[in-house]
């Protein structure tokens, strides 16, 4: 009987905490966030600052999704849209504006993109909090894969991808 109850209380508890944590992406995340984006390499590291603005459009389903590096001179302004494909899914698309589609997966608060530009592959997530958002993308090299693994029937061939680049930012909503 005892662990019957312990059973009951665990899930009780993990229902009540899963029903706080729900989401309503994009809107709960609306706004603007500022902070500093660390690049880690090989050659050394570096930073910048940087802005990440997600906001509402006059047209549904479509949203500003812009992403600002530097100041000054040096200031960047990529001027994105957000788009919905298929919301119930989580399946998103960056409209860069240029031609360039790129397909988005929203699980909970994380918007993850995987992609593949001049030889490099690209893995971006960005975090949704409250108060902020964590900012990362992961770049390789897709020639400089080395292989392992293919011993036996057993074992498959595996590829790896060393890092080259990591960037991370923790952008404060304003």
């Amino acid at each position: 009987m005892r662990s019957l109850y312990i059973t009951f209380l665990f899930f009780s508890v993990f229902q009540i905490s899963a029903q706080e944590e729900k989401v309503n992406f994009p809107d709960d995340f609306f706004g603007n966030y500022t902070g500093i984006l660390k690049i880690y390499n090989d050659k050394g590291n570096s930073e910048f600052p940087m802005e990440f603005h997600l906001q509402p459009t006059e047209i549904s389903e479509e949203y500003t999704y812009t992403i600002i590096y530097g100041t000054g001179e040096q200031r960047q302004v990529r001027l994105y849209t957000l788009k919905e494909k298929d919301a119930k899914k989580g399946i998103y698309v960056v409209d860069e504006n240029n031609g360039i589609l790129l397909e988005n997966k929203v699980v909970e608060n994380k918007l993850y993109t995987l992609f593949e530009v001049g030889g490099k592959l690209l893995t971006t997530f960005i975090t949704f909090e409250k108060d902020h958002l964590v900012f990362e993308i992961v770049f390789v090299d897709i020639e400089k894969k080395w292989k392992s693994g293919d011993t036996n029937e057993e074992t498959p061939e595996v590829l790896s991808y060393p890092i080259q680049v990591i960037q991370r930012a923790k952008l404060l909503k304003q």
